[in-house]
This record gives structure tokens, sequence and C-alpha cells, in this order.
């Protein structure tokens, strides 16, 4: 992940299991939202993902990057299906196990001090 200068916007890079690396453009809206609502890790012994892609420049200067309007979640025992509904192309589907759940969690905590919360009361 990464934060743009405004505050608005994050870019997020999903690297799957023999797959392409996929960048959207989430709006701090949506990163808000899922602080509200994404579980916190409770088990002791999880361990991290292996690998973390990388945000370059070019990441951030693609004009074919879509943007999230909106997100759904399903939660599962070992796992959380996001579903994005983009501004461009087909919808983006994850499935997250929990390590991945939780390093998202921790990384959109940590980005969440750079992105304005326009619902911020």
């Amino acid at each position: 992940m990464s934060c743009d200068r405004i505050g608005n916007l994050l870019l997020v890079k999903f690297l799957p299991q023999g797959g392409n690396e996929t960048c959207i453009l989430m709006p701090a809206s949506i990163v808000f939202w899922l602080l509200k609502h994404l579980p916190v890790n409770q088990d002791p012994q999880l361990a991290p993902p292996a690998v973390l892609p990388r945000i370059e420049q070019y990441d951030w200067d693609n004009r074919d990057t879509p943007r999230a309007f909106t997100v759904q979640c399903k939660q599962f025992d070992q796992a959380i299906r996001m579903q994005f509904a983009l501004d461009r192309g087909p919808d983006l589907m994850v499935l997250l196990n929990r390590s991945n759940v939780e390093l998202m969690r921790q990384m959109l905590v940590a980005y969440s001090k750079d992105l304005i919360d326009l619902d911020a009361e």
C-alpha cells in the first residue's frame, strides 16, 4: 500500500497465488469502513504472509489503475472475501487468509494517520 499526497487515496497492490499483481485505488472512505469492520487478530501464532508486493512510482503513474467505489466483505472461518466494485473493468474479488487480513488491517491502521476521514465527528 501507498498513500497519495492529498490524503484521500491508497494505492493497494494484491499479489495472488499463481497470478499477476493487481492494483486498485482505494478511497479513504473505504479504508475507514474496513478499519471499523475487519476482525483483529486473536492468534499469537499467526505467521506473516511470505511475500509482500512492492509499490513503485509506475504503479501510481499507470492511468489504467481502477478506482474502487465500494467493497463488500464476507467473513469465513479462515478467510475474508472482498469484492470491490471498480470504476472500470470487471469487479475485483480477493480472498484473503487470516495472515493477509491481519497484515491489511495493520497497514490500514498505519496509513489511516495520513488519510482524511470525512465522516469523522
